[in-house]
């Protein structure tokens, strides 16, 4: 590996680990966090005493396995698209591609970042549901595992959709109005919160392409028990064709999205910046 490439890789971690720890010695992003977990936790409490039709596992639990699935993939497409938004606005972006391997470092402090915050919200989330309702924790050691990969994988798969979309936007306070739309529809038929085994054919072919199906899918092979393995596509949770489908569309993704932002980088110059800078203090 030559000496830039490894230059921009350090650069990448470091500028990733210095974005996570700001991130976390912010009073506004720490409120944010316990915040989201507060909801959630609250939500799935009064779900309680209810079970899944033809089960004995709580609906809660599915709940809450179908949320930090959707923690990993919210913040894989949302925050990364709005972080893109405003890196474009305040000149971040075109400083990267000033410096030579710049926007591969740059996508890689994205990653390192977006892989930081998302396990502190998902623990966040876990602690309290650990504790809290009966049956939702982790009991093999396969399963922890588990739980350590597909996020990590599902993060990789999601984040350069998110910073495609991103491109797309020039206002970072439309970015969350826009991705959410089409993100909360992929959400309805890959099964976040459900199985998609009692939709139309054609419509789980659908689910199956998106690796947000994959990440839901892992997150309950996870939490819940194998009983729930009857109203599975296929009965089974297939974690070796989640993998697949999880790291294709994050390496074909990266070479996209890099190829993307090089691109964007290409037309950004300082007196669009400044127009940007300004549009920023007229909306303000």
């Amino acid at each position: 590996m030559s000496s830039p490439t490894v230059l921009a890789l350090r650069s990448g971690l470091r500028r990733g680990w210095i974005e996570f720890r700001q991130s976390m010695t912010s009073r506004e992003d720490l409120i944010g966090y316990l915040g989201v977990a507060v909801v959630f936790t609250v939500m799935a409490m009064f779900m309680r005493g209810e079970s899944v039709r033809g089960t004995d596992v709580p609906i809660a639990n599915m709940w809450l396995a179908g949320i930090v699935g959707f923690l990993v993939a919210s913040s894989g497409i949302t925050s990364v698209a709005q972080g893109l938004a405003v890196d474009r606005e305040d000149g971040t972006l075109l400083r990267a591609k000033a410096v030579p391997h710049g926007m591969t470092a740059y996508l890689l402090g994205k990653a390192v970042y977006i892989i930081g915050v998302t396990a502190a919200s998902v623990t966040l989330l876990l602690v309290p549901a650990f504790l809290l309702f009966d049956g939702f924790g982790v009991y093999q050691a396969a399963d922890w595992i588990t739980l350590a990969w597909v996020p990590v994988l599902g993060l990789l798969s999601m984040a350069p959709i998110g910073a495609v979309l991103g491109s797309l936007i020039t206002n970072p306070r439309a970015t969350m109005g826009l991705i959410m739309l089409p993100f909360m529809a992929l959400m309805g038929i890959s099964g976040v919160f459900y199985q998609v085994s009692g939709f139309p054919e054609w419509l789980q072919w659908i689910a199956q392409v998106f690796p947000l199906y994959w990440i839901a899918l892992g997150m309950r092979s996870v939490f819940l028990p194998d009983s729930m393995l009857a109203i599975e596509i296929g009965e089974s949770w297939r974690l070796g064709e989640a993998a697949l489908v999880m790291a294709l569309w994050a390496a074909v993704g990266f070479v996209v999205a890099a190829a993307v932002l090089r691109r964007m980088a290409r037309r950004e110059s300082g007196s669009r910046m400044e127009a940007g800078r300004r549009r920023a203090m007229q909306r303000a």
